[in-house]
């Protein structure tokens, strides 16, 4: 699990510790995160483990995928809950949008890597962090990384739309493997989520103080998802509160997910070896 050091992420991690799952927490290196999966593993007594990664940069996703591998021989669930909000416009290290670079490769390049890994494990299952931001939002297909015209809002709501087109388009490619992907939109919830400087920072953190739910609620379907025979009877879904919902219509279209696969392989530098590798596991490689 992603983004596991706190809020929802946290919440889920202890479910499934508490359940006798073995829990892999992944967050940020220099944090509390291995803090907080030793907070979790005494509050359990189950099976937990942490592994540091930012997720934002390229290096680390691969670093993640083969720290994994040397520690665990099989995947049940890919759960994938890093992301963050950005007022100003950044650029990480491998010189990407560090909205884009985070909320969106942050998720597709460790699913794209760890196929085998799922399908070997199947039944499995993949589950995104997304958001009905994703209803606003159109794809800048010209300008993904917000060049010109940056807009914290515009950049988040357009990562969460990427995520539903990866969910749909992992279906699609891991269909008949029996692994499962779904995206699903946790509701307003009060974490810290949003934390920083600029009015629309300001204004989520205003607005969690008197209307968001609470971080268990928020976590409910994506620990559902991760566990529920129900969810594996469908894929490349969107849900909320357990409940299968219409994608955004920006994620919708047979063309849309072709397209931002091709982008993204680009974006993430993902070798011919690596796409190769994804084909040979994938029933419907493009």
């Amino acid at each position: 699990m992603t983004g596991a050091s706190s809020g929802i992420g946290r919440v889920t991690a202890r479910d499934l510790a508490a359940r006798g799952d073995t829990v892999v927490m992944v967050s940020r290196g220099g944090g509390r995160g291995a803090a907080v999966a030793e907070e979790v593993r005494a509050e359990t007594g189950g099976d937990v483990h942490y592994l540091a990664a930012d997720l934002g940069r390229l290096a680390d996703q691969r670093a993640l995928v083969e720290a994994f591998r040397q520690r665990f021989d099989r995947l049940d669930a890919l759960v994938l809950n890093a992301g963050a909000y950005f007022a100003a416009r950044e650029e990480t290290s491998d010189g990407i949008e560090a909205t884009w670079a985070l909320n969106h490769l942050g998720a597709f390049t460790p699913a794209l890597l760890l196929a085998d890994l799922l399908v070997a494990s199947a039944p499995a299952r993949v589950v995104i962090t997304s958001s009905d931001a994703a209803l606003m939002a159109r794809f800048r297909w010209d300008d993904l990384e917000y060049r010109e015209r940056y807009q914290g809002w515009g950049a988040y709501a357009q990562s969460k739309l990427a995520n539903q087109v990866v969910v749909r388009e992992l279906g699609r490619r891991f269909a008949g493997t029996g692994v499962a992907a779904h995206a699903f939109h946790p509701g307003f919830v009060a974490t810290g989520f949003g934390g920083g400087d600029g009015f629309m920072a300001r204004l989520i953190g205003v607005a969690q103080r008197f209307f968001a739910r609470t971080p268990e609620r928020g976590a409910d379907t994506m620990t559902w998802l991760a566990t529920a025979d129900e969810a594996l009877a469908t894929t490349g879904g969107y849900w909320a509160d357990r409940t299968a919902k219409p994608h955004a219509r920006g994620a919708r279209g047979d063309e849309v997910g072709p397209q931002l696969w091709e982008r993204s392989l680009e974006q993430a530098r993902v070798t011919p070896a690596e796409r190769a590798a994804f084909d040979r596991v994938a029933t419907a490689a493009a």
